[in-house]
């Protein structure tokens, strides 16, 4: 049986800051940026009261995991909890199947923007890389 992933919320009572633990990376964005709400060390870790809302979505919305996300109290007002816009599928003995619209950067600082679609090499064995070419596979398909 999959747990549901630990969500907390805290609220000014105009805007509630949620965080997913298991998505943070750690990168410290929001306690550089608002150290005055976010307080690794203090219990609760987020105290609203220390910014603007404004202050407090700006960097919300700066978080690289997204394991921070926001939603307006007043419920004609969005939030920043968005489908993602990139799906990544990883295959078992293949490649990653990575669909939306993206940019890849190479080794070489060459940028290749898709807007459907690839697959990405995960065994090493392509002529292509960073792309799949098919060689990773041992079966023999006959006509």
């Amino acid at each position: 049986m999959k747990m549901d992933p630990v969500k907390k919320s805290y609220t000014n009572g105009e805007v509630t800051v949620f965080w997913e633990p298991d998505l943070c990376n750690h990168a410290a964005i929001c306690f550089r940026s608002l150290p005055n709400v976010f307080k690794p060390g203090h219990r609760p870790w987020i105290d609203l009261k220390g910014a603007s809302n404004e202050e407090i979505i700006k960097t919300v919305k700066r978080c690289p995991t997204k394991a921070l996300y926001y939603e307006l109290n007043d419920k004609t007002m969005e939030s920043n909890k968005e489908e993602p816009k990139t799906i990544i599928t990883i295959l078992q003995d293949g490649p990653y199947l990575i669909d939306g619209s993206f940019k890849v950067i190479d080794n070489d600082g060459n940028e290749v923007i898709c807007d459907d679609g690839i697959a990405l090499c995960r065994c090493g064995a392509s002529k292509k890389k960073p792309f799949c070419d098919g060689e990773h596979t041992d079966i023999n398909f006959k006509d």
